[in-house]
């Protein structure tokens, strides 16, 4: 009887011992629809979805898929052609996402800025359908003008790893100054200073978490409080209560922790998948950890390849399909280094789409060639990769003018520097450079057509713009009003040209806003469709395009290339 009893207490007391518990969470974010691993076009393979699955199982199988939770912070469902064809083109079943999504057995996606800019009826249509295989679609600062409520979920809490874990989600604050109101009707968007602390305080309070993650798509930021769209080191330094920051936007690879919180921006297109582990010990002791795992392209998991086969042959076709011929190789590159086929057919489509006089365009593609002959709609995502809109709006001829030395002062390097364009010597993950990279984001470097005028290399910055006259050989004048052609982000103050360039304020652009038009890709395709064959003439300069270059031209000319040399090699 006596051992009996001594057998229960030591059962009771061996039940009543705190145990240790461990959680791993696995990371994504800015995917940008690289869900297969082909490029559609020949055989070559990219990192994606499909490989990093491989590394999601493996983990689960290790780890115990009790004890992993997989988030992914936004930028999910714009970048690619399949992204593309099943938000516009395939739109009458499930759609792809939220299948790879519940196939990967995803926990929770926060929503990103890209997948704001693809419109109500795919992100609400993409919402329902994740919502409906219990994956929230996180945005909490995504507030309804009608009742202060947040548009998309706030939170959700699972059981993992012997924890009750608490996932808070944010898309990016900063929507207003890229994306047309008629984008995001309906919502307001907060920052994330002070509303995620106030969200962490009223939702712990009510469920009680022994887990708290915090999964945004904002970039990593300095963590000075200075950039709206880059808040996540910001939230690091100051947030109380919360053990993971989990970030995006910005196409970093970060990682880091202390004590108390840990870091995760696991950089864009599946090329690393983020692992944070938290640990509890029998006495209460935490543990963090972090790590990136970088994603081997060749470990394509061969069921998830199948299972997805027929999607990936939808779309194959779809963007395989012939558009019309290309007389000259198309090198996005040779944006930086003055007038160029590439832009030129951007500005003339711009130019003709809006029937305006002044085109803004920037290279989107960072080095991107499109060959000679035959156009396929694949060759459309090179040209623009991007579902912005056309606008066209109403500049002054020194509005035009400031813009352009706002845009040269981004891409220049100051006189005396060894270099002509703003580069530097270290890497640059969000080009994927080992060498050397541009300071700046390339998406920003805007030339103009319609005018004639010069970029003096010589100069400083806002001294370096000359504007001798329209293209058609017209005066130019300050004083007078054109219609300027740009994309619907850089109308929106995207890049900061706009309204630090140019100098209007943000609720001045809307009443200078001329017209809103289609996707400037689209207008592309219908442009190509038209012409059939992209000559030497379509894409040369001219009465309609004008001109402009670097000078002194011989001495911009060579220092340039020794920049691109650095760039690009060869």
């Amino acid at each position: 009887m006596k051992a009996r009893y001594l057998l229960f207490f030591l059962l009771l007391a061996a039940a009543c011992t705190p145990k240790a518990r461990s959680l791993t969470i696995l990371t994504t974010d800015d995917v940008h629809g690289a869900w297969f691993d082909s490029t559609y076009v020949g055989d070559r393979t990219r990192p994606s979805l499909m490989a990093l699955n491989w590394y999601v199982d493996s983990i689960r199988k290790a780890d115990g898929a009790k004890n992993v939770l997989l988030i992914d912070a936004g930028d999910c469902l714009q970048g690619d052609n399949a992204a593309y064809y099943y938000n516009y083109v395939d739109t009458t079943g499930e759609h792809l996402f939220t299948r790879l999504s519940a196939y990967m057995k995803y926990d929770a996606v926060s929503v990103g800025n890209h997948d704001i800019e693809t419109g109500h009826a795919v992100y609400d249509r993409v919402t329902a359908e994740l919502g409906r295989h219990g994956i929230p679609f996180l945005g909490g600062n995504a507030i309804r003008n009608d009742d202060g409520r947040p548009y998309f979920p706030l939170y959700k809490t699972f059981r993992r790893g012997g924890f009750k874990v608490l996932v808070l989600g944010y898309t990016n604050p900063n929507m207003a100054a890229w994306l047309d109101e008629s984008i995001w009707s309906g919502m307001t968007f907060k920052s994330l200073i002070p509303l995620v602390q106030e969200d962490v305080d009223s939702v712990k309070a009510k469920e009680r978490p022994d887990v708290t993650i915090v999964c945004i798509h904002s970039g990593t930021g300095k963590g000075d409080g200075s950039i709206l769209e880059s808040q996540a080191l910001d939230l690091y330094k100051t947030l109380s209560g919360v053990d993971f920051v989990v970030c995006a936007h910005d196409h970093s690879q970060v990682c880091f922790h202390n004590d108390t919180i840990a870091l995760i921006n696991t950089g864009n297109r599946a090329r690393y998948l983020g692992v944070g582990r938290i640990s509890v010990g029998p006495n209460g002791e935490k543990t963090l950890g972090t790590e990136l795992i970088w994603v081997d392209k060749k470990k394509t998991d061969p069921v998830m390849r199948e299972a997805f086969r027929k999607d990936y042959e939808a779309v194959k076709t779809f963007t395989l399909q012939k558009v019309g011929v290309l007389s000259t190789d198309l090198y996005t590159r040779d944006s930086y280094s003055g007038m160029c086929p590439y832009i030129n057919l951007v500005h003339r489509v711009q130019l003709e789409g809006a029937g305006a006089q002044v085109s803004f365009a920037a290279p989107l593609t960072y080095n991107g060639t499109v060959r000679a002959g035959e156009l396929v709609y694949n060759d459309m995502f090179t040209i623009y990769p991007y579902e912005n809109q056309l606008f066209k709006l109403a500049l002054t001829g020194k509005e035009i003018k400031d813009y352009l030395e706002y845009s040269y002062g981004l891409w220049l390097a100051d006189p005396g520097s060894d270099h002509v364009l703003r580069i530097r010597a270290q890497d640059d993950p969000r080009n994927n450079q080992a060498r050397w990279s541009f300071a700046e984001r390339t998406y920003n470097f805007d030339s103009a057509a319609g005018l004639i005028y010069t970029v003096d290399i010589r100069k400083p910055a806002g001294e370096r713009v000359d504007i001798k006259s329209m293209a058609d050989g017209t005066p130019f004048s300050p004083d007078s009003t054109y219609s300027v052609a740009m994309t619907s982000y850089r109308a929106n103050g995207g890049g900061g040209t706009i309204i630090e360039g140019a100098g209007l304020s943000k609720d001045e652009i809307e009443s200078r806003i001329m017209g809103r038009y289609a996707e400037i890709r689209e207008l592309i395709y219908r442009y190509i469709k038209e012409n059939m064959i992209l000559d030497e003439d379509l894409l040369s300069g001219g009465a309609a395009i004008g001109r402009w270059e670097f000078i002194p031209s011989a001495e911009a000319s060579d220092r340039i290339e020794d920049d691109m040399m650095l760039l690009f090699g060869k």
